[in-house]
């Protein structure tokens, strides 16, 4: 069964890991949501999961993956603009 898989397949199997990685890592405490490692690990594994689907595409996985991405992308603008902020702040 594995030699039959793809290089969309494996893509694809690997940001699933990634995905699976940083909710595990978000539920040992290891990283918070606020942290820029825990949203990186995100959106490699969302990105890496649409590059799959581009191949082997799913309506309901693409839509997800792009709602996923944009979600992450939005939370990393915020973290990064509080921090600058703060750090600006008199």
């Amino acid at each position: 069964m594995i030699a039959s898989l793809d290089i969309f397949q494996v893509i694809g199997f690997v940001g699933m890991i990634f995905i699976v990685f940083a909710y595990f890592l978000l539920q040992t405490g290891t990283y918070d949501t606020q942290s820029l490692k825990f949203q990186l690990i995100n959106l490699i594994g969302a990105v890496l999961l649409l590059i799959s689907l581009c191949v082997h595409f799913n309506l309901g996985s693409f839509i997800i993956e792009v709602f996923w991405i944009f979600i992450t992308l939005y939370g990393i603008y915020k973290n990064y603009k509080e921090k600058h902020t703060i750090k600006n702040s008199p």
